[in-house]
């Protein structure tokens, strides 16, 4: 099975969002798809994977009713199912920040071309900002980047406001999976005194795709939010999987850490679950391996 995997995301203003959620998924259902999009006031973000003839119809679909173009989708492949359905779930924002000072409408940084980004971060003025989560940077990351150790990405603010100076830091380049965070993330440090922000135009999945791994600044593989968990140069497929437990991606020392039982704990959980919940674990893992799960 070769699946396409359809990453896209634009910020524009929309209107009656019950109804175009409605419409989005009998669309997707009729086809077949499975994945996650999100709907809201500001725009639309998702991640869908189908049989190509079907998703070559939702990209079409996409461009009628958002305008998307090649520009806002990262196409990749996936040989089984990253997602068991498919959902279209309205949100407040379709990339949660909860600040008004991230309006991507209003301005964004500056976009720069994966070709362009190695010569920009090897600027020794520039500071190199990871907008990712911690479990994600854990997966890859560019040399030198700073990680700004988050858990979730509403703490960007807070990151920014208590670690970052605008007069000590006049250029800043970030960079996110997508895309997507970076345009909030540069419209907030902009609207809070950054001079000059720039951001990887389609993010690390379009580096990838797009930069020969011979000239490549990344290290590791991308962690993406699906069941493929992480995507290597030319988005290929990777070895990491993750824990069912908590969900946090591992890796091949990771599942060979005395920590680890399949289906139930990992390095990253091992000691925080009840006794309760480590048997529930047990009982839906035994269940799935027999095929009842």
């Amino acid at each position: 099975m070769q699946l396409t995997v359809a990453a896209f995301y634009r910020f524009l203003p929309l209107d009656d969002l019950e109804a175009l959620r409605a419409a989005l998924l009998a669309f997707c259902r009729e086809r077949a798809l499975r994945g996650t999009i999100l709907i809201a006031p500001e725009g639309v973000n998702g991640t869908v994977a189908g049989e190509p003839a079907a998703m070559a119809e939702l990209r079409a679909e996409l461009a009628r009713r958002f305008a998307l173009s090649s520009e806002h989708l990262r196409i990749s492949s996936a040989s089984d199912w990253p997602f068991a359905r498919m959902k279209v779930r309205i949100r407040p924002e379709i990339i949660t920040l909860r600040d008004e000072a991230g309006d991507p409408l209003a301005k964004t940084g500056v976009h720069v071309a994966p070709q362009d980004w190695n010569a920009l971060i090897s600027n020794p003025d520039v500071l190199l900002l990871d907008t990712r989560n911690r479990y994600e940077t854990k997966v890859g990351g560019f040399a030198g980047a700073v990680d700004p150790g988050i858990d979730q990405f509403t703490d960007f603010k807070r990151y920014v406001e208590e670690t970052l100076d605008p007069a000590a830091t006049p250029k800043v380049a970030m960079f996110c999976t997508g895309g997507i965070r970076c345009e909030k993330a540069s419209a907030f440090m902009l609207e809070k005194g950054f001079a000059e922000v720039y951001q990887l135009k389609g993010g690390i999945l379009s580096y990838l795709e797009q930069v020969p791994e011979a000239e490549s600044r990344w290290q590791g593989d991308c962690y993406v939010f699906d069941g493929r968990v992480a995507l290597g140069h030319g988005l290929t497929e990777t070895g990491w999987t993750a824990c069912f437990g908590c969900g946090a991606p591992l890796s091949e020392e990771d599942r060979a850490a005395p920590e680890y039982e399949e289906g139930v704990a990992c390095p990253a959980c091992a000691g925080t679950k009840s006794d309760e919940e480590i048997a529930a674990l047990r009982e839906r893992h035994e269940r799935m391996m027999v095929g009842e799960g």
